[in-house]
């Protein structure tokens, strides 16, 4: 059995929570701007509520920590704030949520979970065209090509 060194915080403490920076998830991020699953898998811009509301919704016991930044998040905004903290496993070592022994399973649930949310899904219709069409749709229609 492992035993906890001498005066070692229990993962029920909350210094012992994993953290989960949004950027771990998005897929507008390279593994050098923090990402940390593969971008097929990962979601665009996802925020920290994201993440807590999916994992405390599927039991996790959550602390969201609205103000902390990611190190190496350039971006200031409020919407790449945030961090969440999640116990993943408990006094004895086991994990809280038998499906989620790994911070990674969690990152991969979030990320597969968080674009279902309703406030995604009710965003998607409109946004998609709009975002095409910010991406220089309207220079290159026909006028070029004659």
């Amino acid at each position: 059995a492992m035993a906890a060194a001498a005066g070692a915080a229990s993962p029920a403490d909350k210094e012992r929570f994993i953290c989960i920076y949004p950027a771990y998830l998005n897929n507008k991020k390279t593994i050098a701007e923090g990402r940390r699953i593969p971008i097929d898998k990962a979601v665009e811009n996802p925020t920290s509520t994201e993440i807590q509301d999916v994992c405390a919704a599927v039991g996790f016991n959550v602390l969201l920590e609205k103000n902390k930044m990611y190190p190496r998040e350039w971006n200031r905004d409020v919407q790449y704030r945030g961090r969440v903290r999640i116990q993943l496993k408990q006094d004895d070592g086991n994990p809280c949520l038998p499906q989620f022994p790994t911070r990674k399973s969690v990152m991969l649930y979030a990320a597969e979970t968080i674009p279902k949310l309703k406030t995604r899904t009710q965003k998607m219709g409109g946004s998609d065209q709009s975002l095409q069409q910010g991406e220089g749709g309207k220079k290159g229609k026909g006028k070029k090509k004659k």
